[in-house]
């Protein structure tokens, strides 16, 4: 049953709890395991100048 009392602070639980090293470490590996298996996405120079450009159009606020 759940504690219903509003002074008691929750402390955080999984990656809220760990520190920023421990989180980069483990995120990490999944990329890491991505690449090695071959579904990880690399962007090509044409694909990283494109999404470049788009990235800092002006907005289209005309419509």
């Amino acid at each position: 049953m759940q504690n219903s009392n509003p002074t008691e602070q929750r402390r955080p639980r999984g990656f809220a709890a760990m520190s920023p090293e421990k989180k980069r470490e483990i995120a990490g590996m999944g990329g890491r395991a991505a690449h090695a298996s071959g579904r990880a996405h690399q962007f090509s120079s044409e694909e990283a100048r494109a999404a470049g450009k788009k990235r800092h159009q002006r907005p289209d606020t005309t419509a």
